[in-house]
């Protein structure tokens, strides 16, 4: 397990100013937009960076505003865990306060008002926890809207990272077929591979777009922004799958040790992809709102 060989990275990251980007220029943080801060989300993803960067800086702080405790969080003192989905909260077991949801409702818990249960992820860099609470009216920070837009942010951000780590493992499966030999010459020179990293590559450059377009919307408040995220979620989705299922082809059995790195980013790929909602439930939010339910 990692513990908490991720906070003095997040202290770093904080000193830089990126925690904060999100929060209010009031906060101490810079105000940036869904669109400028979706581009520092792909490289952290390029870089299977651990932290709550979505939990605490994509979803939390533009929800929080300057309540408390946005200052503190947009200095890397306070982290804010986020549980919108279910009863499980990233990074919940180190959190000094939680944004949760109940009903339609948005609500900022304290930490002591919370019973947390760490659960074993897939990635275990990705520090998942079950929560136990009970809402009360002094916890309500928002209602219906407020929430929808605190997922969207999230789901983006995730879409965003998915792309970064799509990116790496294309990278570093193309430059793996130009090292590994077989038959004498080396495998990327077989066409079975080439067609196999062109095609996640396509993926990828198709997702990317989407997500650009999701940020776009977010950051003017379209009207349609929640359809444009979960298209980004969903082509996102695919692609970091693909390009995990890909890596693994083109690596063999290597690429199944824990020695390799490349496992670190296939697990990324695996438990984001199904995180903030998987391809399938957003394709199906994108016809709910095309089509109807139904």
């Amino acid at each position: 397990e990692p513990g908490d060989r991720w906070r003095p990275l997040w202290s770093k990251l904080a000193q830089m100013g990126v925690v904060g980007l999100t929060a209010p220029e009031s906060c101490g943080g810079l105000g940036l937009s869904d669109l400028d801060f979706v581009l520092l989300v792909e490289e952290a993803g390029r870089a299977a960076m651990p932290g709550p960067i979505v939990e605490t800086t994509a979803v939390a702080l533009p929800s929080l505003g300057e309540l408390e405790p946005a200052p503190r969080a947009a200095a890397g003192d306070a982290i804010v865990a986020v549980g919108l989905h279910g009863d499980e909260a990233g990074f919940g077991a180190d959190a000094d306060a939680l944004l949760l949801t109940t009903g339609d409702e948005l609500h900022l818990v304290e930490r002591a008002a919370v019973t947390v249960e760490p659960v074993r992820s897939v990635d275990g860099l990705r520090r998942l926890a079950a929560v136990s609470w009970q809402p009360a009216p002094s916890t309500r920070i928002g209602g219906h809207a407020e929430l929808q837009d605190a997922r969207d942010r999230g789901a983006l951000a995730v879409a965003a990272q998915l792309c970064g780590v799509a990116a790496h493992l294309i990278e570093v499966t193309v430059e793996y077929a130009k090292q590994r030999h077989q038959f004498g010459v080396p495998i990327g020179t077989f066409q079975a591979v080439k067609h196999h990293c062109a095609n996640a590559a396509l993926a990828l450059e198709y997702a990317r777009p989407l997500v650009y377009r999701g940020a776009y919307s977010m950051s003017r408040h379209d009207a349609e922004r929640s359809i444009h995220v979960s298209m980004a979620k969903a082509y996102a989705s695919d692609a970091a799958r693909l390009a995990a299922r890909v890596a693994l082809q083109v690596h063999g059995a290597i690429g199944y040790t824990a020695e390799h790195d490349l496992q670190l980013w296939m697990k990324r790929a695996w438990s984001l992809s199904a995180a903030w909602g998987d391809a399938a439930f957003h394709r199906r939010r994108v016809s709910d709102a095309v089509f109807g339910p139904g």
